[in-house]
């Protein structure tokens, strides 16, 4: 049982108000109050920034813990645990006296545990006849009921900041591969623009990243990084409108794509010298048609988060392959050549199966020109492909048409 008023330490320790407040407030526990012991000790072990505990004096409070007989602590079982510093060393991994004590010093100055001390400076109890605890000195255990909910909250903040900073990570990360693809791609395919200056600049965004950046950091490069991601966005954009100036007086067009599938459209400025060669010439038995647009997103999803306004038709689907295989490093004449032998509806299904399996193949457009030539000498279909790539995704789809 603990006493109504505040006690001093024992010897050479002195006394302080912030003592006397932490004795005061370990007496004004709620009515029936308990909580799991360990669950509070792993709330603290989650939230130790933010109460400034350390990792030593964590492991002798798990020490402390271990003395209590129950796993609830509550006014009811008792408060106070009176293990010797031998014992308690045992329990705290064989810590050495002076870093024991030092530890313990830190759990009650952290507010942790209150220090009752006896006359003599030793830990025990006195019983009862019965064997009930009738005075007990060590260290009550007290805060932790009355410091629960705040405990709690510091665990929760620790893992939403943390959450946070995860998150902050993951766009960051997103922005640096766009941006150097989306870079790559325009230099390669000639688009006009000083990207060599857009280049530097993402260049000396990413290279002042700290190693252990918070998440105020993070958040001044993730601005940066999206201003840079627009700005490439829109010259590509702009380039791409002004090699194609129909498509602005054609988006109208695009709502009644879905009645017919067969038509055909030269998606892509590298492919438009040979609009003619284009044309499907693919046999009857390798229609689309038979390939519903569904089973392909299913098979292949990846190729969804390339498309601005997502794919809900074949000419959806097209249009975003054109721009995927740029992202592949298919050159524009290895796809034409697909588009010629396969028909373009065909070769988008191709693309989309090489994006959803792009890390396992080494050169995208070799691979695309060897289906190609299979193609050309009848050994090739889609279905196949389709299949094995809905497998790998765990997809189980029945064929149609």
């Amino acid at each position: 049982m603990e006493s109504g008023y505040a006690t001093t330490p024992f010897g050479r320790r002195p006394m302080t108000l912030a003592l006397v407040q932490a004795n005061t407030a370990a007496r004004e526990i709620p009515q029936g109050s308990v909580v799991e012991k360990w669950q509070v000790y792993r709330w603290l072990c989650e939230g130790k920034s933010i109460l400034g505990v350390g990792d030593r004096a964590l492991a002798v409070l798990n020490g402390l813990l271990s003395f209590y007989p129950d796993d609830q602590v509550s006014e009811e079982n008792g408060l106070m645990v009176f293990p010797s510093n031998a014992q308690l060393s045992l329990r705290a991994h064989g810590m050495a006296g002076s870093t024991l004590r030092r530890n313990l010093a830190e759990l009650v100055d952290c507010g942790l545990i209150v220090r009752r001390d006896s006359p003599n400076g030793k830990r025990f109890a006195r019983k009862a006849h019965g064997g009930a605890v009738v005075e007990a000195f060590g260290f009550s255990l007290a805060p932790l009921l009355t410091r629960a909910a705040e405990f709690q909250r510091a665990a929760e903040q620790v893992r939403a900041d943390a959450m946070a900073l995860k998150l902050m990570r993951e766009r960051i990360t997103l922005h640096r591969r766009d941006i150097q693809k989306l870079v790559e791609a325009a230099i390669e395919e000639g688009v006009p623009g000083d990207w060599g200056a857009i280049w530097r600049r993402f260049r000396a965004i990413v290279d002042a990243i700290p190693r252990r950046a918070g998440l105020s950091d993070l958040e001044a490069i993730v601005a940066e990084l999206t201003v840079l991601h627009d700005e490439v966005d829109r010259m590509l954009e702009s380039f791409m409108n002004s090699m194609n100036p129909s498509s602005n007086e054609s988006q109208d067009e695009r709502q009644q794509s879905d009645s017919n599938t067969d038509s055909i459209f030269v998606f892509e400025p590298a492919l438009e010298k040979s609009r003619v060669a284009v044309l499907p010439t693919y046999s009857p038995a390798e229609k689309p048609r038979g390939y519903p647009i569904g089973l392909v997103l299913k098979a292949c999803p990846e190729i969804a988060d390339y498309a601005v306004n997502g794919i809900g038709n074949w000419r959806d689907l097209m249009i975003t392959a054109a721009q995927v295989r740029g992202y592949l490093g298919v050159s524009p004449s290895a796809y034409e050549e697909a588009c010629h032998v396969m028909g373009q509806e065909v070769a988008a299904i191709v693309i989309a199966c090489i994006l959803q399996r792009a890390q396992h193949i080494n050169s995208a457009g070799g691979y695309l020109r060897v289906l190609t030539e299979k193609a050309r000498a009848g050994e090739f279909s889609v279905g196949p492909m389709l299949m094995a790539a809905l497998r790998t995704n765990g997809v189980t789809a029945r064929m149609t048409g």
